[in-house]
């Protein structure tokens, strides 16, 4: 039982602060709801058997997504409307 290598190592501090560190592939953010949000919010997780990192990536990013499509949307409204210049050449 001597050299078991799947045992977690332990480093000093000197160590530790010459290893190589692993580049954070996310970003961490806090920010406070209303109490019956909140409520809501861990309802919903339960219920759905995710975190709630999970719940609000995919909120966050419905959020974008319909957003930019808004966005889009007015865009082409605005190119498709007839301009001030043109009405006013209609009307002479």
């Amino acid at each position: 039982m001597g050299d078991d290598k799947s045992k977690t190592q332990c480093y000093t501090n000197d160590e530790r602060e010459t290893m190589p560190t692993k580049p954070r592939s996310t970003d961490t953010i806090t920010f406070s709801l209303p109490p019956e949000l909140a409520q809501q919010l861990r309802r919903v997780v339960k219920e759905e058997d995710r975190t709630v990192s999970e719940l609000l990536r995919e909120a966050i990013r419905l959020y974008i997504e319909e957003r930019e499509w808004r966005r889009r949307e007015r865009l082409e409204r605005l190119r498709s409307r007839p301009s001030t210049e043109q009405e006013e050449t209609k009307e002479e």
